[in-house]
């Protein structure tokens, strides 16, 4: 009995260190045969500041339903990103969505988050605290929060470049 109650606040620690944030709550509406239907559409990032993160999207005919999907939906589409020692990024990178994109670039340490918009609430909900970041064309929250998402996705380590050229670390910058 003693290890059932472990299991359920070992789950509950699991589901807490989730955080999640709405970026943008929209009211949609469907013409249909009796008239305009209205529902919402609610954009949600959700990480854990310690290198997973997810967009998501959510449609329901009330604001917390939405919201709800949204979470659900961003946590079936987390990515895990390198993040490194100073807790920046390890190279520069270029990200895009739809008609957005996302360019971010590695900063010191202590120079903080310096990016707008959706692009900073999914670099914090990933965990990065160094970067210096712009987005270029399209000022849509979804589609700069899906590219911002799409550079997170194609970052690499040292390690791994590496690996795939099949030299060792030390002999990268040669």
């Amino acid at each position: 009995m003693a290890t059932n109650r472990r299991k359920a606040s070992r789950a509950k620690k699991e589901e807490t260190n989730w955080q999640e944030r709405v970026i943008q709550i929209r009211r949609v509406s469907k013409v249909v045969k009796g008239g305009k239907k209205l529902s919402f559409r609610a954009i949600v990032v959700v990480g854990n500041e310690r290198g997973q993160v997810g967009v998501g999207v959510g449609k329901a005919s009330d604001v917390i339903g939405a919201v709800k999907k949204g979470v659900a939906d961003g946590k079936k589409h987390l990515i895990e990103i390198p993040i490194t020692k100073s807790n920046s990024i390890p190279h520069p990178i270029n990200g895009t969505g739809g008609g957005a994109k996302v360019m971010m670039r590695p900063a010191a340490p202590g120079t903080g988050v310096i990016a707008g918009g959706a692009v900073r609430t999914v670099l914090e909900l990933a965990g990065v605290r160094n970067i210096l970041a712009k987005q270029l064309g399209s000022n849509n929250p979804l589609n700069n929060a899906r590219a911002a998402v799409n550079a997170l996705s194609t970052l690499q380590t040292f390690g791994e470049v590496a690996e795939d050229r099949g030299i060792p670390i030390e002999n990268l910058y040669i």
